[in-house]
Parts: C-alpha cells; sequence; structure tokens
C-alpha cells in the first residue's frame, strides 16, 4: 500500500480484533487488505495529513501487552511505537492506562499537534505528530471529577475538538461527564451542558455529570456544535453556553453517531438507535439520516443497506471524508462497512465478516 496514487481515498477500519485498510479509486470499488494489529482492538485511527504526507495513527489495546499508539508513515506497510509507550501515566498520579478512545490532529496551521482522549478520563497532547503525548493537568484534576462516571462501554474522553480559527479553544465531551470546554489552551476546563437533559437521572437537567456520546463542530461557524447524547440530539450556536434540541423529524433521540460537512455549514449525520434498553436500528432498518439545515429537518438514507440489520453503529464507527461531494462511511457491531460517495445518499458495501467494527476513519489521498 506504499505506492498509493494521489485520487485514491483510503478508509482505515479499527476492529475488536485489529486493523484493516481499504482503498479505492471511486469510492464504490474497494480493495480490502489486513489484519494490522490481530488480536488487538482498535477503538480509535487518527489520519494526519499535514504536513504534505499521510500519517496513519492508531490507538491499540492487546489483552496481554496493554494499550498504546502505533504510527505508520507509509500507509501500514510498516509501523513505530514510541520507546517506552506513546501515553504514560506518571507513577504519582495512581492510574494506568486502559484505552485510547481518540486520536484527533488539530488544525491545518498547528502542524506536529495531535490530541488523544483516554480511559480512565483524560486528555494528553502531543507537539510531535502523536509520537509522544502530555497529560493535562487541568482536566485530570478537575473538581468535578468525582461526579465523572463510565458509560455503558468504560469511562471514556471521546471527542476532542480543536477550533480551527482559535488556538486556544478546545471542547471536550466525555461518557460520562457532559462537554467541557477551554479557552485558554487546556490550563482550565468548565463545563458546558446548559439546556441538554437527562430526564432518566434524579436532577433532570444536571450541569455536570452529562453521558453525551458525541459532538462534531460546524466547518463554517466553529462556534456552532452539535451533540448526540443518552437520549438527545442538539446544536449549540454559542459554542456550548446554551444547547437546543434538535430531534425532532428523527425516528429516535438516541444513537452515537455525529458528523459534521467537512465544507457546508449546518450540515450533520446521525444514525438513529432505539432506545437505550434495545439498541437497535429502529425496527430493524438501518439508516442514515442527515440534515442540511441544522436540524429542522431531517432525511433519511438507506439505498443500499440490508433490508433488516440488527446491529449498532458505534460512536466512531463512521467518517467523513473531504471529497466533492463528501464520502459517508460507517460499521456496524456485526463487522460490515459501508461507503457513500454522495454523503450518504447510496451506500456500497466495502467488507463483511469483520468482527466488531470499533472506529472508521477516511481520507482522500
Amino acid at each position: 500500500m506504499g505506492g498509493m496514487a494521489t485520487g485514491e481515498t483510503v478508509l482505515a477500519i479499527g476492529t475488536k480484533k485489529g486493523l484493516w485498510l481499504a482503498t479505492s479509486q471511486d469510492r464504490t470499488n474497494w480493495s480490502l487488505s489486513g489484519p494490522h494489529f490481530l488480536m488487538n482492538e482498535i477503538p480509535s485511527i487518527g489520519i494526519d495529513q499535514r504536513n504534505g504526507s499521510t500519517r496513519l495513527l492508531v490507538g491499540a489495546r492487546s489483552e496481554h501487552w496493554g494499550p498504546t499508539v502505533f504510527h505508520s508513515d507509509d500507509l501500514g506497510e510498516s509501523w513505530t511505537e514510541p520507546e517506552n509507550g506513546a501515553i504514560r501515566f506518571n507513577d504519582g498520579d495512581g492510574a494506568a492506562l486502559e484505552r485510547v478512545w481518540q486520536i484527533q490532529p488539530d488544525a491545518a496551521d498547528r502542524p506536529g499537534v495531535v490530541w488523544a482522549g483516554c480511559e480512565p478520563i483524560s486528555v494528553w497532547k502531543s507537539t510531535d505528530g502523536g509520537e509522544h503525548f502530555e497529560l493535562n493537568r487541568a482536566l485530570w484534576d478537575h473538581p468535578d471529577k468525582d461526579q465523572w462516571g463510565a458509560g455503558y462501554g468504560g469511562a471514556a474522553a471521546h471527542s476532542i475538538l480543536p477550533s480551527p480559527d482559535d488556538p486556544d479553544t478546545v471542547h471536550v465531551a466525555m461518557s460520562t461527564g457532559g462537554v467541557y470546554r477551554s479557552t485558554d489552551g487546556g490550563e482550565s476546563w468548565q463545563a458546558r451542558n446548559h439546556g441538554i437533559s437527562a430526564y432518566f437521572m434524579p436532577d433532570p437537567n444536571p450541569e455536570v455529570g452529562q453521558c453525551v456520546h458525541k459532538i462534531a463542530r460546524d466547518a463554517v461557524e466553529p462556534s456552532t456544535l452539535f451533540a448526540q447524547n443518552h437520549h438527545g440530539v442538539y446544536r449549540s450556536d454559542d459554542s456550548g453556553d446554551n444547547w437546543q434540541s434538535i430531534a425532532d423529524g428523527l425516528p429516535s433521540d438516541f444513537g452515537f453517531v455525529m458528523l459534521t460537512h467537512p465544507r457546508k455549514s449546518r450540515t450533520a449525520w446521525v444514525v438513529p438507535i432505539k432506545a437505550d434498553g434495545e439498541r437497535i436500528p429502529p425496527d430493524g432498518h438501518l439508516a442514515v439520516h442527515r440534515t442540511d439545515d441544522g436540524g429542522a429537518t431531517w432525511a433519511r438514507f438507506g439505498t443500499g443497506l440490508p433490508d433488516l440489520d440488527y446491529n449498532v453503529v458505534l460512536r466512531d464507527a463512521a467518517a467523513v471524508d473531504t471529497g466533492d461531494p463528501a464520502g459517508f462511511y460507517f460499521g456496524t457491531r456485526g463487522g460490515s462497512v459501508y461507503a457513500s460517495a454522495d454523503e450518504g445518499e447510496v451506500f456500497v458495501e466495502v467488507a463483511s465478516g469483520l468482527p466488531d467494527v470499533l472506529c472508521v476513519r477516511a481520507a482522500s489521498l
């Protein structure tokens, strides 16, 4: 794969038992290779293209060796793990790394800066392209920490959104804990969950302790954010200070995926799931829903998907690319992966029979 030509698309698929890489010239016909890291859980993938090359970053978790971050600069031909590991707590921190949930390259004008969200709930920053990370002490020692908990999949800092136009503004979402924002480059963090309901909790409107499943930032208006919560789909137009429900028109307000368009404002995708107690697509009909008006209306798309599929799409098992039109991709816990070259309207199957798909990332080369 080291000789990929410009114009190809690479799709990285992290599963419960390894990493697969798919490539395509037209985003319709795909070639699949792998597995890499067989028998390693791959819950996070980052693709960094800011230095005129493509670096794949993989958060891998071995039951024997534990979790770490590998990187490849030759599209999976070889992999490097930094000596002594990329992410490690100090002896005095009283914690050990359990899982790397998120790998997020920073903005284009901040080359080398990569963020990681981990379990136990923590945020880490690298300035050398994701080879070595430093713990963000302000969040780790936050006074709200005793109110954070573990979601169904574990205690996860699963979303990190650095602002493209302000290097001091970063949003983090955690399950459970909610959305937090820093406006001073990570020196301090404030909860930003006003308007998000948690009617299933003793306090239906808590400021801290929310179970947010995923957040995404608008490509044109950085102060506009979208959130998929444990029951609730929301938009904020003031950088998280206030949230409003945009769930009307969806078959369910429960789900895990939230993605925004790489260029269009107020365009976002979700994959609804029927309630938290059942966790299947509504009536077994797997479909993607897209809004082009900030959540005022939603359109359902399922062409090319199976008539019946009872498998869930996890929070990072979906991605968009920067193509024109944008490509939309997702994988299921049943091991099927689908690709759309027209922003989610028509899908083709990329792979089937894989282990549980945990993470999907795509990039144009």
